[in-house]
Protein backbone atom coordinates (compact mmCIF):
# COMPACT_ATOMS: atom_id res chain seq x y z
CA UNK A 1 0.00 0.00 0.00
CA UNK A 2 2.86 2.39 1.10
CA UNK A 3 5.03 3.20 -2.09
CA UNK A 4 8.52 4.11 -1.66
CA UNK A 5 8.24 7.86 -3.18
CA UNK A 6 4.70 9.52 -1.49
CA UNK A 7 4.91 13.27 -1.93
CA UNK A 8 4.55 15.19 1.47
CA UNK A 9 0.79 15.67 0.72
CA UNK A 10 -0.04 11.91 0.42
CA UNK A 11 1.82 11.45 3.56
CA UNK A 12 0.04 14.28 5.51
CA UNK A 13 -3.24 12.64 4.10
CA UNK A 14 -2.43 8.74 5.73
CA UNK A 15 -1.45 10.64 9.22
CA UNK A 16 -5.20 12.89 8.81
CA UNK A 17 -6.82 9.45 7.69
CA UNK A 18 -5.48 7.11 10.81
CA UNK A 19 -6.83 9.71 13.01
CA UNK A 20 -10.52 10.54 12.04
CA UNK A 21 -13.53 8.47 9.84
CA UNK A 22 -17.25 9.16 9.13
CA UNK A 23 -19.79 7.58 10.77
CA UNK A 24 -23.38 7.29 9.87
CA UNK A 25 -24.34 10.15 12.23
CA UNK A 26 -20.94 12.35 11.57
CA UNK A 27 -19.80 11.63 8.29
CA UNK A 28 -16.57 12.65 7.10
CA UNK A 29 -16.58 16.05 4.69
CA UNK A 30 -13.37 15.54 2.25
CA UNK A 31 -12.32 18.33 -0.15
CA UNK A 32 -10.37 16.96 -2.73
CA UNK A 33 -8.66 20.41 -4.95
CA UNK A 34 -7.73 19.85 -8.93
CA UNK A 35 -5.61 22.89 -10.64
CA UNK A 36 -9.14 24.01 -12.33
CA UNK A 37 -12.01 22.10 -10.25
CA UNK A 38 -12.92 21.22 -6.26
CA UNK A 39 -14.45 18.54 -5.20
CA UNK A 40 -16.82 17.72 -2.03
CA UNK A 41 -18.05 14.61 -0.33
CA UNK A 42 -19.69 13.07 2.48
CA UNK A 43 -18.45 9.70 3.20
CA UNK A 44 -19.66 6.67 5.62
CA UNK A 45 -16.82 5.10 6.50
CA UNK A 46 -18.42 1.78 8.17
CA UNK A 47 -19.67 1.14 4.90
CA UNK A 48 -17.73 2.80 2.39
CA UNK A 49 -20.27 4.66 0.76
CA UNK A 50 -20.20 8.39 -0.36
CA UNK A 51 -23.53 10.43 0.73
CA UNK A 52 -23.59 13.36 -0.87
CA UNK A 53 -20.62 14.61 -3.29
CA UNK A 54 -20.94 17.99 -4.99
CA UNK A 55 -18.08 19.57 -7.81
CA UNK A 56 -17.51 22.90 -9.89
CA UNK A 57 -18.87 20.27 -12.55
CA UNK A 58 -21.96 19.37 -10.95
CA UNK A 59 -24.66 20.38 -12.96
CA UNK A 60 -26.63 22.28 -10.36
CA UNK A 61 -23.05 24.29 -9.26
CA UNK A 62 -21.77 24.29 -12.87
CA UNK A 63 -24.90 27.00 -14.26
CA UNK A 64 -24.33 29.46 -11.65
CA UNK A 65 -20.45 29.68 -12.11
CA UNK A 66 -20.24 31.35 -15.40
CA UNK A 67 -20.43 34.91 -13.35
CA UNK A 68 -17.50 33.74 -10.62
CA UNK A 69 -14.32 34.12 -12.22
CA UNK A 70 -12.03 33.34 -8.99
CA UNK A 71 -11.60 29.45 -7.58
CA UNK A 72 -11.96 30.70 -4.29
CA UNK A 73 -15.53 32.16 -5.62
CA UNK A 74 -16.44 28.88 -6.92
CA UNK A 75 -15.17 26.92 -3.93
CA UNK A 76 -17.76 28.91 -1.78
CA UNK A 77 -20.08 27.83 -3.89
CA UNK A 78 -19.38 24.39 -3.59
CA UNK A 79 -18.87 24.78 0.17
CA UNK A 80 -23.07 25.94 0.02
CA UNK A 81 -24.10 23.58 -2.12
CA UNK A 82 -22.47 20.32 -0.07
CA UNK A 83 -24.13 21.83 2.81
CA UNK A 84 -27.32 22.28 1.48
CA UNK A 85 -27.48 18.42 0.33
CA UNK A 86 -26.58 17.14 3.75
CA UNK A 87 -29.27 19.18 5.51
CA UNK A 88 -31.79 17.75 2.71
CA UNK A 89 -30.40 14.54 4.61
CA UNK A 90 -30.53 15.19 7.68
CA UNK A 91 -26.93 15.39 8.34
CA UNK A 92 -26.13 18.38 10.87
CA UNK A 93 -22.65 17.10 12.30
CA UNK A 94 -19.72 16.53 9.93
CA UNK A 95 -15.96 15.78 10.20
CA UNK A 96 -14.03 17.62 7.90
CA UNK A 97 -11.02 16.13 6.47
CA UNK A 98 -8.86 18.46 4.44
CA UNK A 99 -7.00 15.47 2.33
CA UNK A 100 -3.74 16.35 3.37
CA UNK A 101 -4.12 20.03 1.87
CA UNK A 102 -3.31 23.79 4.20
CA UNK A 103 -6.15 24.62 5.70
CA UNK A 104 -5.93 28.09 2.77
CA UNK A 105 -7.06 29.49 0.15
CA UNK A 106 -10.16 27.24 -1.55
CA UNK A 107 -10.24 24.53 0.80
CA UNK A 108 -11.14 26.94 3.56
CA UNK A 109 -13.56 28.75 2.10
CA UNK A 110 -15.33 25.25 1.27
CA UNK A 111 -15.09 24.37 5.13
CA UNK A 112 -16.30 28.13 5.91
CA UNK A 113 -19.35 28.37 3.60
CA UNK A 114 -20.17 24.95 4.80
CA UNK A 115 -20.64 26.41 7.76
CA UNK A 116 -22.50 29.21 7.18
CA UNK A 117 -24.84 26.47 5.18
CA UNK A 118 -25.78 25.29 8.42
CA UNK A 119 -23.41 22.08 9.08
CA UNK A 120 -21.43 21.80 12.48
CA UNK A 121 -17.51 21.17 12.45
Amino acid sequence: MFKKNLTSREKIKFKIKKKISGTPERPRLVVFRSLNNIYAQLIDDTTGKTLVSVSTLSKDVKGSLKDKKRKTDQSVLVGKRIAELALQKGIKKVVFDRNGYLYHGRVKAVADSAREGGLEF
